[in-house]
């Protein structure tokens, strides 16, 4: 039908959208010497997984999908091979999207214990840490952890054992789901706290009605002095205000789309093996390509925040015409 030819027009397209905006993203930060730092190794680290997901989970799904049934007709082997690297990749996402979080909020409440050396080594612990926990996922249906394929139902799946369900996605979603939350209260409460600080100081004596005005600058700087006394003023954000107002802003964002992009499918990915239920096959596909999207939307949100990388964007595409 025309419907079922546009929804798959629109998923080769969020295919193909998802690989080229995170290879273009890699490609910035391996060219441009500045980006060779935190955060932009964490960046960096989201890119390559969301890249493998667009790359090798994606189109086998499509293929999945475009089958009769949605049955798998690929073989074990390769079955084996996309739901190990589907789990791998989205969870690696997933963590990192986490680590991302937790830097900015280490950088905003822990500015001088935070050092950019001490920076560094968190965020290669990190990114490590995020690896290592998707590949112990991801494999442990390989060690014999449920099965993942079914001959006779030529039916490709993450293993529904209760127990792999339980563990995996704690570990791959609700424990950072948690993570991120607290994380996003604690900015939020540090940048009002931090805006809502202005500190009023005075100082005496002057002679009265003196008054003196800082250069237009944001943020401008305005001293009155009054009855022999002087009041110490901020007119505006300072730069620092303004730099935990745009951090907050945008793991809030990231976070938000983070949530409502897999929150379907881990509610339905758990409560299907615990309690046998049968929840409709276009349902489960609905969820899955939702969660998928979110690869596509994490390099749109970290980027938008920072303008080095529509500059180096500008100059990638300069350079190469």
């Amino acid at each position: 039908s025309v419907f079922t030819v546009l929804i798959l027009t629109l998923l080769v397209l969020l295919t193909v959208a998802t690989f080229l905006w995170n290879l273009l993203v890699l490609a910035t930060i391996l060219r441009v010497k500045a980006f060779h730092r935190v955060p932009h190794n964490l960046v960096a680290s989201t890119a390559v997984s969301d890249v493998l997901v667009a790359a090798l989970v994606m189109p086998l799904s499509l293929v999945k999908e475009l089958s009769a049934g949605r049955r798998w007709r690929l073989g074990r082997e390769l079955c084996l091979v996309w739901v190990c690297f589907d789990v791998l990749c989205c969870t690696a996402s997933i963590w990192n999207v986490t680590a991302i979080a937790l830097d900015r909020y280490w950088s905003i409440t822990r500015q001088l214990q935070y050092t950019l050396l001490a920076r560094r080594r968190i965020s290669n612990v990190m990114i490590a840490l995020t690896w290592l926990l998707s590949a112990a996922i991801s494999l442990a249906p390989l060690l014999g952890w449920g099965e993942t394929y079914s001959p006779e139902q030529e039916r490709c799946q993450v293993s529904q054992d209760p127990a792999y369900t339980i563990v995996s996605t704690g570990g791959a979603f609700y424990l950072p789901l948690c993570v991120v939350l607290f994380v996003y209260w604690k900015i939020y409460k540090a940048s009002k706290f931090h805006m809502g600080g202005r500190r009023r100081n005075a100082v005496g004596p002057l002679p009265e009605a003196a008054q003196v005005k800082e250069a237009s600058q944001e943020p401008q700087m305005v001293f009155t002095a009054r009855h022999a006394a002087i009041t110490f003023q901020t007119d505006g954000e300072t730069w620092r205000e303004q730099k935990e107002k745009k951090a907050a802003l945008m793991v809030g964002i990231l976070i938000g789309v983070f949530v409502l992009c897999w929150i379907p499918f881990f509610i339905t990915e758990l409560i299907s093996p615990l309690c046998s239920c049968n929840i409709p096959p276009i349902w489960k596909s609905i969820f899955l390509w939702l969660g998928y999207s979110n690869s596509f939307f994490n390099p749109l949100i970290y980027t938008a925040f920072n303008k080095n990388y529509n500059n180096a964007f500008k100059n990638l595409f300069v350079k190469q015409r």
